[in-house]
């Protein structure tokens, strides 16, 4: 019996539920991956008129609305997860910058919820639902300004990092709700946000069309990444290949009363990973690399390294050195962290997977121009595995496109003269800019992407890294799947489909 359901659950055309809304959309979800099981699931649902559902699309017999008169919140639900290693936690967002603990234990009540506050820093107030009887919302934070876009846990479950409409990356010690940490953009709002596995790096993407990586533990900006058009929506590390340092045996940090107080609202912690300052030794080893990957509303995939010369730069940067991904820089093949991603253009659509290399696109490494930069024995960054197309290349092609927003960067991208004018008042009139909250594009190393191609016709909505395959989703409703190199083999023997599978 539990082979038939395990068969069910992973046959792509026939779905486990189907639903259907009316006068309301979804506009997130979450499942628990803590109580998953082949019988059971616990999935939320948030939509866009601020309720949240919870339900079991396995059993079918579990369902309950939150939020249900729109009491507790009016505005669209922006982002939801259950809070780490939790039966009945979860967290949610909304567009009106508002961030509510709830219990599925608990109900909502018939009334609006008075609240009574619990704590207050800078950007950010927290309070403790007042009431007789235990109810939802739990917890109420109040977040910077405007909508509240995305939040995400560290892998440990003890620090909770949130981006914002005002630009903003927050970071909190979710038990004790102290700020940790903080980021600006360099334009525009903060879309998404993940944590490295190791949870000591946070990529950002935004209105900015830039990703940035911010070091945890050194509370800076370390990197940028240009490669995109327009908004950033997702990105995602891909921790298969990523080649990571191993931590330090774990410190239990506090007391034994602090482990057990009650403002951790039932959840105690049995480890702590505050990162700390990464340590770089020069004895020999594998190299230190983070692979991740980024989509956004210009179509386009983009996958990028971040390495140990960004990582651990030993002398003071320069605006020549900025560039990373240039050919006259060379690594080890080492580096390369063991992935193989090329591009596969057959079918119609462009996709950027991790097929065979007789689909990709002419390799780099036969052009004149980066033929005059390879020096014996040493693989250079935009040549090998990684690219499909060259830098010089990617300038070319997108030489004579105009950016599809009004609000571009004017000293990286190339628009027009009216375009820069328009954003430099508001740039120069921005008191952190050049700060370490938001440090001057040529303060920090820019990184190119290993990979920037277009794979579909509406806004990329979708990343995720799995261990044999990337997972993709656009607004026209595909999901893709791209298999890793190595993962494809089989499917191609079967026939000449695509290694990869659209939904």
């Amino acid at each position: 019996m539990k082979m038939d359901v395990r068969k069910e659950a992973v046959d792509l055309n026939k779905p486990i539920d189907k639903r259907i809304y009316k006068g309301t959309q979804p506009t997130c979800h979450d499942f628990n991956q803590f109580t998953a099981s082949l019988e059971s699931v616990s999935l939320l649902v948030g939509f866009s008129a601020g309720q949240v559902q919870f339900l079991d699309p396995i059993k079918k017999e579990t369902s309950k609305l939150f939020n249900e008169e729109r009491l507790i919140d009016k505005m669209k639900v922006t982002c939801l997860k259950w809070i780490p290693e939790s039966e009945n936690l979860f967290l949610v967002s909304h567009a009106s910058g508002n961030l509510y603990l709830y219990n599925t234990e608990h109900s909502c009540g018939t009334a609006s919820p008075q609240y009574t506050l619990l704590k207050q820093g800078e950007g950010f107030t927290v309070y403790a639902c007042k009431s007789k009887t235990a109810r939802n919302p739990v917890v109420k934070w109040t977040i910077g300004e405007g909508a509240l876009n995305e939040f995400a846990f560290s892998p440990d479950g003890r620090y909770l990092a949130c981006v914002g409409q005002d630009g903003c990356l927050r970071i909190f010690h979710f038990d004790s709700m102290e700020l940790q940490g903080m980021m600006k953009s360099y334009f525009g709002g903060l879309i998404c946000i993940c944590w490295s596995p190791d949870g000591r790096y946070i990529v950002t993407g935004g209105e900015d069309d830039l990703v940035t990586v911010w070091s945890f533990s050194e509370c800076r900006v370390i990197a940028r990444g240009h490669g995109h058009k327009s908004w950033v929506n997702v990105v995602a590390f891909d921790p298969f290949t990523s080649s990571i340092e191993e931590d330090e045996p774990m410190e239990f940090s506090g007391s034994e009363e602090d482990l057990h107080d009650p403002v951790h609202f039932g959840r105690v912690r049995t480890s702590s990973t505050l990162s700390r300052l990464s340590k770089h030794s020069s004895k020999s080893g594998p190299s230190v690399t983070y692979r991740f990957g980024s989509v956004g509303q210009d179509t386009q995939f983009c996958l990028w390294d971040l390495t140990e010369d960004v990582l651990y730069p030993h002398q003071p940067l320069s605006r020549a050195r900025t560039l990373t991904n240039t050919f006259s820089t060379g690594i080890p093949p080492s580096v390369s962290g063991g992935s193989n991603l090329a591009t596969e253009p057959s079918t119609g659509n462009a996709i950027p997977r991790s097929l065979s290399r007789s689909n990709s696109l002419p390799h780099p490494a036969v052009t004149n121009t980066s033929k005059s930069h390879v020096s014996d024995g040493v693989v250079p960054f935009s040549i090998g595995k990684f690219a499909t197309l060259t830098l010089q290349e990617r300038k070319d092609k997108n030489a004579d496109k105009e950016h599809k927003r009004y609000h571009s960067l004017g000293n990286i991208s190339k628009s027009n003269d009216k375009i820069n004018i328009m954003s430099k008042p508001k740039l120069d009139t921005t008191r952190i800019l050049g700060t370490t909250l938001c440090p001057r594009m040529d303060e920090v190393p820019l990184l190119e992407p290993l990979v920037c191609k277009k794979i579909a016709h509406e806004r990329l909505t979708v990343l995720m890294f799995l261990e044999d395959c990337i997972i993709t989703a656009c607004q026209e409703g595909l999901i893709c799947t791209w298999a890793r190199p190595g993962k494809a083999n089989v499917a191609s023997q079967n026939g000449n489909s695509p290694s990869g599978t659209v939904v």
